[in-house]
């Protein structure tokens, strides 16, 4: 196999392996529901998968369910669930209205009934009541996400904005039991900051808030600044949860994948957390100082990369992280680097991710593109259109962070 063709393997069979469906059985298997009635709210990128897995399991024990995920990731319908697809990474109105039909099954239950809560990424943008108009909101996190805050900077600001988040879901559905499986797509797994954790409670303060405002001059209105002071649930009695899968699933399971082709893995890290130019350029140093390596090796790194947008091309942190390695790759041989989502998704594009090898900084040169050009306007997507690098998988049905992969084949 070729180089490009063993890095696209094993990304596939790496984000197949950590596919929630088996996840999210067991995680009911076994469970004793109380004698009420049982009802479904799924909310983020892997909703759809995750509640039709549920579904499988439990059959008609499920009352009624609502399912909201991003737009193009409803495979089909769900008997007796309502499926709603919405915006992300920016929420819409069409997030609103899916979280409020979540909002209306769950109200008035009843302390027999159990809500079945199964919460993946992307649940901040997709699960939402705003307390502040809906254009001020979206305008708050394109703020945030343009000056480079961390997911945890993010949700700390959003719980305060929002009706359901940092553990108000829970209230709600109160005195009914919440039942939450979780696929965290966080360093760390903190529950609470996980779609900005609607069940389970708050660690983050009103001081905290206020110090990521300052922190990088965010533009909120006097009612926002109000919000922010308005603090969260600390404690919740109704909530069981589970998390059923992370990072540091996908990189054993790149690791397995790339065991089958004869590479001797190295996982890096599942904690990665740096501008995505630097990580791509870390990862590079590390095939430049390795190039006399008589087997074939393979270097992984999953985490999260953040983008300071300065340009106005399109892209996104994977897309970025590869091509900002392709520079340091010039001067290897039989090497290259796939960086991925493992939701199938990266920035506002259709592309999961990117790949890079030796060869990629010329073919773009050939073209008259110089890369340090497009890193400067955030133009990834575009320059890997053109050197044959955008990896494109669709939606997976799964949200575990995102994995990248340094190979050297000997």
């Amino acid at each position: 196999m070729h180089i490009k063709e063993d890095a696209m393997y094993i990304v596939e069979k790496a984000i197949h392996r950590v596919l929630p469906d088996e996840a999210v059985k067991q995680a009911l298997q076994g469970k004793a529901f109380l004698n009420g009635k049982i009802y479904v709210v799924a909310a983020g990128k892997a909703a759809w998968q995750m509640a039709k897995a549920a579904s499988d399991f439990l059959g008609d024990r499920i009352e009624k369910g609502v399912v909201v995920t991003k737009y193009d990731h409803v495979k089909a319908d769900i008997s007796k669930m309502d499926c709603y697809e919405a915006g992300h990474p920016v929420p819409d109105e069409n997030s609103f209205l899916a979280t409020q039909k979540a909002l209306d099954l769950v109200s008035n239950l009843h302390k027999e009934d159990t809500v079945l809560f199964l919460l993946s990424g992307g649940g901040s943008a997709l699960f939402e009541k705003p307390r502040i108009p809906g254009k001020e909101l979206q305008d708050i996190t394109q703020q945030l996400l343009a000056c480079g805050a961390d997911i945890v900077e993010m949700n700390t600001i959003r719980k305060r904005l929002s009706m359901v988040k940092g553990g108000q879901f829970a209230k709600i559905c109160e005195p009914a039991q919440v039942y939450s499986i979780v696929l965290s797509d966080i360093l760390g797994d903190p529950l609470d900051m996980i779609a900005s954790g609607p069940a389970y409670p708050d660690s983050s303060s009103c001081k905290d808030a206020l110090a990521i405002v300052e922190k990088y001059q965010l533009h909120l209105s006097e009612q926002a600044m109000f919000c922010l002071n308005q603090e969260t649930p600390k404690e919740l009695k109704n909530v069981t949860t589970m998390i059923t899968g992370s990072v540091k699933n996908l990189c054993m399971e790149a690791s397995l994948a790339c065991k089958e082709l004869g590479y001797k893995p190295i996982v890096l890290t599942d904690q990665l957390a740096c501008e995505a130019k630097e990580a791509g350029a870390f990862l590079a140093s590390i095939a430049k100082s390795h190039q006399k390596e008589e087997e074939s090796v393979a270097y992984i790194a999953g985490g999260e990369t953040i983008v300071h947008l300065i340009g106005k091309g399109l892209g996104g942190r994977n897309q970025e992280l590869a091509l900002a390695g392709a520079i340091g790759l010039s001067s290897c041989s039989n090497t290259a680097l796939i960086s991925v989502g493992s939701d199938g998704t990266d920035g506002p594009t259709d592309a999961a991710g990117g790949y890079v090898d030796q060869d990629t900084q010329r073919t773009l040169r050939d073209q008259g593109i110089d890369i340090y050009d497009v890193l400067k306007n955030n133009d990834a997507y575009h320059a890997l259109q053109k050197s044959d690098g955008l990896v494109i998988t669709g939606p997976t049905g799964t949200n575990v962070n995102d994995v990248a992969i340094l190979l050297i084949k000997r």
